[in-house]
């Protein structure tokens, strides 16, 4: 009996053992859900680009930003927002998509009130849109088309055509910058619409970062939304290479997120240093803060 005692206490304490060992590994597995969420969703096949997506891999040794919330605006529930621009007087510009729903429209920021409108033919599905020299810039999803407006009419001035996807649109003072959905981000003569260089996004390893999206160049570096993630990538302009990411998740209470679609549009106000994003068919416009200090992913 003594000796059953004696082997059934070896054994606890064995297992004690065991258990004390594998504590901080299923810690840290719970910690890393958003991470596996974020590469899970990169791999994915997207059905909105007819490109193949190749590697792609969550960022090695990339940083990690957070985000405070300093304002939030209405935001039109309807809007399946593809592009967005800061414009002086407190508005936005904002480009919408789906073939029959797509626009451009001038929006106030404090209200969210829709103040100006032109609908793209319903055969079209808007996408990203800049503005350049006083005049406005907006693509389409897979029609290859784009058009050119003034700025505070709304008149079309022009029309060009370009032979991938269209997705977001952004601009450096000199330069159109385009992605497609895929690692590809191009630059192009606003005159002509030459393509002058392109890069590739890729993380620390050299892995391609895939389902670029809407895009906003800010303080000299791109900021792009990923496609179906919470994460906007901190792109350098000349390497392609993704300098940090901000995690965005949480913005929209459970409630607000149940017909909302995923986080798209950016919007920065360089003259006040405040960044705007939303969402497709988000009810909420919010002015957010970076945070400073971040992790390692």
């Amino acid at each position: 009996m003594i000796y059953i005692e004696t082997q059934c206490r070896h054994l606890v304490q064995r297992l004690v053992k065991v258990l004390v060992f594998l504590l901080p590994f299923i810690a840290m597995s719970g910690c890393q859900t958003d991470d596996v969420e974020f590469e899970k969703n990169l791999q994915d096949d997207s059905n909105n680009s007819t490109e193949e997506i190749t590697s792609t891999v969550t960022p090695e040794k990339t940083r990690i930003y957070g985000y405070s919330v300093v304002n939030s605006y209405p935001h039109d529930p309807r809007a399946f927002t593809q592009g967005l621009v800061y414009v002086e007087g407190d508005q936005l510009l904002e480009g919408t998509g789906l073939r029959g729903q797509s626009t451009l429209r001038r929006v106030e920021l404090a209200t969210g009130k829709v103040t100006q409108t032109v609908e793209l033919s319903d055969s079209l599905f808007g996408e990203g849109i800049t503005v350049f020299n006083g005049k406005v810039y907006q693509l389409t999803w897979q029609a290859r088309k784009g058009f050119v407006y003034d700025l505070k009419t709304f008149t079309q001035l022009n029309e060009f055509s370009y032979p991938m996807e269209g997705w977001g649109l952004t601009n450096d003072n000199t330069y159109l910058i385009i992605s497609d959905g895929t690692s590809t981000i191009r630059f192009w003569d606003p005159e002509n619409f030459k393509e002058s260089k392109r890069i590739q996004v890729h993380d620390q390893s050299g892995k391609s970062i895939q389902r670029i999206n809407e895009l906003e160049y800010v303080n000299g570096e791109i900021y792009a939304n990923i496609w179906q993630t919470n994460r906007i990538a901190r792109i350098d302009p000349s390497t392609g290479l993704v300098l940090g990411w901000f995690n965005l998740t949480g913005l929209l209470s459970k409630a607000e997120q149940r017909n909302a679609d995923v986080l798209n549009g950016i919007a920065y106000d360089l003259q006040n240093n405040r960044l705007f994003v939303t969402g497709k068919l988000w009810p909420k416009l919010f002015q957010i803060r970076l945070n400073s200090e971040a992790k390692e992913n």
